[in-house]
């Protein structure tokens, strides 16, 4: 049976986004995100919570909308893996830390900014129009970088509306778009009454050829 390292967390940022850049130029973007469990207990019948922290850190465009858009006490959904690093401090120790490297994130609620609804962002695209919300991809997952603005998961990547939105900015088209405009493709125009022909069958006054 193949192996898992998957993480999902709902929480809210603890502080303000740090944003950084690598030398190749790639933007770093770390989190501490706050998830809190509640329970009743058992014996007092009281309301019990317990906050845990949890270090996320962005990639490539992923970074950079996450550094743009997002601001202490945010609400974020966050998909990704767990990821343990060694690094050495000023004494040279080597230390060991451990985060989440996230390869997907949706921004839940109202965003300063960017009007009410949902966005979500992937790592694996540009921004794009997914379905209700917005797919924002980041940069290639191994390198870092790399995504670039364009449509959901199989559009053209340019910018377009996508398919729902409801009030939230879509920067993308749908599934399969890929060229610039807003949410459905706009209506042909009526076509003009066709012609009865002088002889033959009588097909209802329609034409053999669809006028659009």
């Amino acid at each position: 049976m193949a192996s898992v390292n998957k993480v999902i967390l709902v929480g809210n940022l603890g502080k303000d986004p740090e944003t950084r850049y690598a030398p190749s130029g790639d933007a770093i973007c770390n989190i501490t995100l706050a998830t809190t469990d509640t329970w009743r207990d058992k014996a007092s019948g009281e309301k019990r919570e317990a906050t845990e922290w949890h270090r996320v850190v962005f990639f490539g465009k992923l970074a950079e909308i996450a550094g743009q858009y997002l601001r202490k006490g945010s609400q974020v959904y966050v998909e990704g893996s767990l990821r343990t690093r060694k690094w050495q401090d000023k004494d040279g120790q080597d230390r060991y830390t451990t985060e989440i490297r996230a390869d997907e994130m949706k921004m839940l609620g109202s965003r300063q900014g960017m009007g009410g609804g949902d966005e979500s962002a992937r790592n694996d695209g540009g921004f794009g129009g997914g379905r209700p919300a917005g797919n924002y991809g980041g940069g290639n997952r191994d390198s870092g970088g790399g995504g670039n603005y364009g449509g959901g998961r199989d559009s053209g990547g340019n910018y377009g509306g996508g398919s729902g939105g409801g009030g939230s900015p879509s920067y993308g088209g749908g599934r399969d778009s890929g060229g610039f405009g807003g949410g459905s493709a706009p209506a042909p125009s009526a076509p003009s009454a066709p012609q009865r022909p002088a002889g033959g069958n009588d097909f209802g006054g329609f034409d053999d050829d669809i006028p659009f």
